[in-house]
């Protein structure tokens, strides 16, 4: 009996070692990644001492993501190598916690990025949209603050239920009308999965339509410009903000899909599915920043200088 649970020890053993190890390269990459984009900003700011609401977008998204790769890592090594640590309601409540703020910023930034360029560049005669155009400068601030104000309070609320659920968790065995402890626990249970599919949804939906509209305005200014025999350099302008929408428009679908599945395999013990699950999670906000910053003509050329010193000493040595 005892010599059969040593292949299953051992499979959860090199499950987790993996697991760790996959995420630990990916949150390393990611994270210099996203440093990069948010030194190269904040040098600008200083030398300018000011920045323009593109680049106040992408510095708090970059460090949204180093603040989520740094949090996801430490709990999901903390929950794989030291699960005892997070049996501590303080450790756990507050790690927690920050992971599901720094998350949920991550993507409601991500989706104010993609309406920024859809406002900004997109050419329609609505006179709401017109005068979103002229506002959306002032706006950008505003709107950064509201986002952060809706993932704390969204985050704050998710974490009271999820500890609820984990305290009718562990009396469950010690109580004596189980039904009614069961009835409790789904009742928690669908409220955290309703509301967090109901934001990863939101600011999927922003992201999707912000692509739409970009797309249909490209294609409506092509065929004027086809039309006029004419070459108007709004169209590169369409077609990087396009490059870059679309690509996060893939990339936020499968992520969309992954965090869905996330709640669904939540309850699940650990299976492969979980680890790829975690892998694309832990991936995505490094690709994305890397996108974001070949995309941009004065990111791409400090990265591509500073690749060049780097390969330069490398030789050297």
């Amino acid at each position: 009996m005892e010599d059969s649970l040593f292949p299953q020890q051992s499979n959860v053993t090199a499950y987790r070692a993996t697991t760790v190890a996959i995420i630990t390269l990916e949150v390393f990459v990611g994270m210099w990644i996203n440093a990069f984009l948010v030194c190269v900003l904040c040098i600008d700011w200083v030398k300018k001492k000011t920045l323009n609401s593109n680049e106040k977008i992408l510095l708090l998204l970059g460090c949204s993501r180093i603040w989520y790769l740094c949090l996801t890592w430490i709990y999901r090594f903390l929950s794989m190598i030291y699960p005892h640590i997070l049996h501590v309601q303080t450790i756990r409540q507050l790690i927690r916690s920050l992971a599901t703020l720094s998350n949920y910023s991550n993507l409601w930034v991500s989706a104010c990025l993609c309406g920024f360029y859809c406002i900004k560049i997109a050419n329609f005669r609505n006179s709401f949209f017109i005068y979103l155009k002229v506002k959306v400068d002032r706006m950008v601030p505003w709107l950064l603050l509201g986002s952060e104000i809706v993932a704390l309070a969204i985050s704050i609320f998710i974490s009271d239920l999820s500890e609820t659920l984990q305290r009718n968790n562990i009396t469950s065995t010690s109580q004596g009308n189980f039904w009614e402890i069961t009835i409790r626990k789904d009742k928690h249970l669908f409220s955290v999965f309703l509301l967090s599919g109901f934001v990863f949804a939101a600011s999927f939906l922003v992201v999707m339509f912000s692509a739409v509209l970009l797309l249909f305005s490209l294609w409506r200014h092509k065929r004027t410009m086809r039309t006029n025999s004419m070459k108007d350099l709004s169209v590169d302008a369409h077609i990087r903000a396009m490059k870059s929408v679309l690509s996060f428009l893939v990339m936020y679908s499968i992520n969309f899909v992954c965090l869905l599945l996330t709640i669904i395999y939540a309850t699940k013990k650990a299976n492969i599915m979980k680890l790829l699950l975690y892998m694309y999670l832990c991936a995505f906000p490094g690709v994305h920043s890397l996108i974001l910053i070949f995309s941009n003509p004065k990111l791409e050329n400090a990265l591509l200088k500073m690749l060049s010193c780097v390969k330069c000493e490398f030789v050297m040595k």
